[in-house]
């Protein structure tokens, strides 16, 4: 997706959502997103957005930072304990520096100040949904990682950890108390069955669950 010179240019139809309790600024950026393919829900108070289950798909939120009861940040740090990541653009006619930054530091994507043009609101909408693709992209990777460790044995899981910590077969081996050629061939259904064509590819598999906490304590403490 691109905003340039004017044309917004989309391969999909995402969605943007657009919370503010002023009905004139709410329909107004919804008419505005729409007329650029977007897919646009809107509510009036942050309760009712919080009330509903998002939608997979890239997404976004448009948040006033100013609301009666729930406002703009405490929609911001409920969404932070969430499982989902919602980038956030922030808009305010009444924002001030300190509350800028402290949206900004939290990791909104944008903070704009009514009126803005509609050139800010697209060019931030369009990085928040980048943002929030990427993201989804990223999650999809780890959960096929995780799949494929899982469809290891235990003992297939105890050899990949080994080689991706850089052990030779024989290493392995002694370390699990077996013969090199019975690693050799683990090994071989390791590759196999995760798709990996080097030993790299193991590696970077082995290092993406371990950051997102999918492989145990148990395997760390089995191997360290």
């Amino acid at each position: 997706m691109e905003y340039n010179g004017g044309t917004l240019y989309l391969m999909t139809s995402p969605a943007v959502h657009v919370i503010d309790d002023d009905a004139g600024t709410r329909r107004a950026v919804s008419r505005l997103l729409r007329s650029y393919n977007y897919s646009v829900q809107s509510y009036s108070s942050a309760a009712q957005f919080l009330s509903q289950k998002i939608p997979p798909g890239p997404a976004c939120l448009v948040l006033d930072l100013r609301m009666p009861g729930i406002n703009g940040l405490d929609v911001q740090e409920i969404l932070s304990h969430g499982d989902e990541y919602v980038p956030i653009i922030f808009v305010s006619g009444q924002a001030d520096i300190e509350t800028s930054v402290r949206a900004m530091k939290a990791g909104a994507i944008d903070f704009l100040t009514k009126p803005f043009d509609d050139h800010q609101l697209l060019s931030a909408v369009v990085a928040a949904l980048e943002l929030s693709e990427r993201a989804l992209a990223k999650r999809e990777e780890f959960k096929r990682d995780q799949a494929a460790f899982v469809s290891l044995t235990p003992r297939e899981q105890e050899v990949c950890i080994g080689i991706a910590r850089g052990l030779l077969n024989k290493q392995v081996g002694f370390e699990l108390g077996t013969t090199e050629k019975t690693v050799k061939a683990q090994r071989a259904r390791v590759m196999q069955k995760l798709g990996a064509s080097s030993l790299p590819d193991i590696v970077r598999l082995v290092e993406r669950l371990r950051l997102a906490g999918a492989i145990s304590d148990a395997h760390d403490r089995a191997h360290t």
